[in-house]
């Protein structure tokens, strides 16, 4: 039988430290030829573990409603002492045997954490794999991680203190059980957990689920390989001994062909989107159960259904200490820093004091992937590498163990990599002390259209009101390139490109600063106020943020979008657009931490659409999300002193 599974089912999880592998299913032709390798080393490693460690996997932890969870737990041989755990949960397979050709699977954070005198669990969430139950997005319900962690906690080989690591759907369930108090959970190392944040500051992505009202699309492709609940289940009463023969056998890993996102995301309506490439029906469009929220695609952003889920919003102070791991290129950079500095804010002082944040120059969950020369897409970073394990056992050690490395006062409480300068620097605060805004506004004379128009970046608002227009339509949007993306299969690459190909395109607005007269470093929030005009009702307006060098290599630094119905807000009634009328359109906040050298030069765009990183929108005023044909929509960005347009950079002054 051959069995296959999607490139988005299949992660190499990174966490600060520890890395999850998680082995496919090959082609039956391919199990006959295993790399010998790869066999011996894997099975080194299972030796090397079974020397050090006591060893149970499949062991099924029960949770309040009865259902069971499935979790492999490792502990140290002596048995003479307790042990601080590292908890690892996470809807992805850790299954130890690699059926593929029989050789255990990688066993390098259990090896790790044995070694440094912990024991360590891993966990799949509720409804994957060997886990009973029906599996549901974004973290619900909370009280399985509140269970697992009063759980092992409550073991006899535990000192009952556990600390939970893991990187996206592994790192987001974490800030919604931080918020519960639950005695025990004593540390977390949350990263690149955009997926768990829902509301918080001006960000209402409800978990990454949107950006500035605009479903972001990377969730279709992910749901295709984690929404299926048709799977094998065993008996209550089946043996620990059974499950752990059936997982030398099989894992329950679904058989998906498999997809060419690039060209299935165009799929319209979108709410079919999964159901066209012949996918599994699941929450993303198909659930019509009142009690979980119904088919989310058709949620908006302030939909109660969001409230009532596993997501941590900003009014659940978090209680337990953090080490807070984001990335430039990851998808939600922004909201995570707003989580971060909620945190710091409103939990009680002495556990708001207990946050710490580590900002890399990477993709989604590549922190331990920098080298002395990183590259992020095509622009070097330089040497972007920490002491990973450092500051993961340091942490632990500390909140754990009870060590006293003097961590708090050593260690900063932000540590962030500016780009373009290429290194590491520290803060007390995000953004660092001292940043201050600097405003350019937009100008033109009326022809900004792609790289070879007028648009400029001043510093004071023109007196004529000069806008420029261009045509959006849906069926042409501007694709994506770059940026900061995660789980869309091979739709979008993500990280800094060049920006100039793109910025051909007639639909694509260019305001270009003069060339700096000193080096610039900018390392905090980026507003855009832009005043928008249109002939239909409703529209979308994109904005990306561009270093530009000497030599009119464009590299881009953060982007964002803005749903015009919502510009009002997204708790209040949808506000729609009347043809002609110029609208004050905050967008949605960017961020980044970039050093422009003298002789660059400040750039943005500004479109409707970056597709498909975000969904295109129709134009129409519908509900999206079910249409299937649209308007092409007539927009214009008006600047000057009574529409002043404005970019606010905050700027760090050395």
């Amino acid at each position: 039988m051959t069995m296959r599974i999607t490139k988005t089912s299949v992660s190499l999880r990174v966490l600060a430290g520890f890395a999850v592998f998680v082995i496919p299913y090959a082609p039956a032709q391919q199990r006959n030829a295993p790399d010998p390798q790869l066999v011996a080393t894997r099975n080194a490693r299972e030796k090397e573990l079974e020397s050090i460690a006591i060893i149970e996997r499949k062991v099924m932890v029960p949770m309040r409603d009865g259902k069971r969870m499935a979790a492999d737990v490792y502990q140290p041989k002596d048995t003479s002492k307790k042990y601080p755990i590292i908890f690892v949960r996470t809807p992805y397979n850790f299954n130890f045997w690699d059926v593929r050709n029989g050789a255990p699977a990688d066993m390098s954070a259990q090896i790790e954490a044995i070694k440094h005198g912990y024991a360590y669990v891993e966990m799949n969430e509720r409804g994957h794999f060997f886990s009973e139950g029906a599996y549901d997005i974004l973290g619900p319900p909370l009280t399985d991680g509140a269970d697992a962690i009063t759980w092992m906690t409550s073991q006899p080989w535990s000192n009952a203190k556990a600390g939970t690591i893991g990187c996206s759907s592994t790192a987001e369930w974490q800030l919604g059980v931080a918020a519960m108090g639950t005695p025990g959970y004593a540390a977390m190392i949350p990263e690149g957990f955009g997926a768990g944040v829902g509301k918080v500051g001006p960000y209402y992505e409800q978990g990454n689920w949107y950006r500035g009202g605009a479903f972001q699309m990377l969730f279709a492709p992910w749901l295709y390989g984690e929404q299926n609940q048709v799977r094998p289940m065993f008996p209550p009463n089946t043996s620990q001994e059974d499950l752990i023969r059936a997982s030398k056998e099989f894992d329950l890993a679904q058989q998906l062909p498999p997809v060419d996102w690039s060209k299935a995301l165009a799929h319209l309506p979108e709410q079919d989107i999964i159901k066209a490439v012949d996918g599994p029906h699941g929450m993303f469009a198909d659930r019509t159960e009142v009690a979980t929220g119904g088919a989310m695609i058709k949620r908006t952003p302030n939909d109660p259904a969001w409230y009532r889920g596993g997501l941590w919003h900003e009014d659940h102070p978090i209680n337990v200490p953090g080490l807070w791991f984001m990335s430039w290129y990851d998808v939600s950079v922004g909201p995570n820093l707003a989580a971060y500095n909620s945190t710091r804010k409103n939990a009680r002082p002495e556990i708001g004091n207990q946050q710490y944040a580590v900002i890399a120059p990477t993709l989604h969950c590549s922190y331990t992937r920098a080298t002395e020369d990183t590259v992020v897409g095509e622009r070097s970073m330089g040497d972007a590498r920490l002491d990973w394990n450092e500051l993961t056992y340091g942490w632990f050690d500390y909140f754990l163990k009870g060590e006293d490395n003097h961590i708090l006062e050593k260690w900063p409480k932000v540590r962030y990599f500016t780009m373009g300068m290429n290194k590491w620097q520290t803060s007390d605060t995000w953004p660092p002390q001292g940043a201050q805004p600097m405003t350019f506004y937009l100008s033109s004379g009326g022809k900004a259209n792609s790289l070879n128009g007028d648009g400029v970046l001043t510093t004071s608002a023109a007196s004529a009101d000069n806008p420029d227009s261009f045509i959006y339509d849906p069926m042409n949007p501007v694709p994506s390139y770059g940026g900061g993306v995660c789980c869309i299969g091979n739709a979008v690459t993500g990280g800094a490109f060049d920006q100039r190909k793109m910025e051909a395109r007639g639909d694509i607005l260019v305001y270009t600063s003069d060339a700096l007269k000193e080096g610039t470093e900018v390392s905090g929030p980026i507003d855009a106020t832009l005043y928008v005009s249109s002939d239909v009702k409703d529209t979308d307006v994109t904005v990306k943020v561009i270093d530009v060098y000497p030599d009119g290599t464009a590299y881009n630094l953060d982007e964002t979008i803005q749903r015009l119905r919502y510009r009002e807000g997204y708790d209040k009634p949808v506000a729609w657009m009347e043809k002609g009328k110029v609208y004050n359109v905050t967008i949605q906040p960017m961020t980044t931490s970039n050093y422009f050298p003298e002789g660059h030069r400040i750039r943005i765009e500004v479109s409707s659409s970056n597709f498909p990183r975000f969904d295109r929108n129709l134009n129409t005023g519908g509900n999206n999300y079910d249409e299937v044909t649209g308007m092409v929509a007539h927009n214009s960005i008006h600047h000057s002193s009574q529409y002043p347009s404005t970019l606010t950079i905050s700027v760090v002054k050395h």
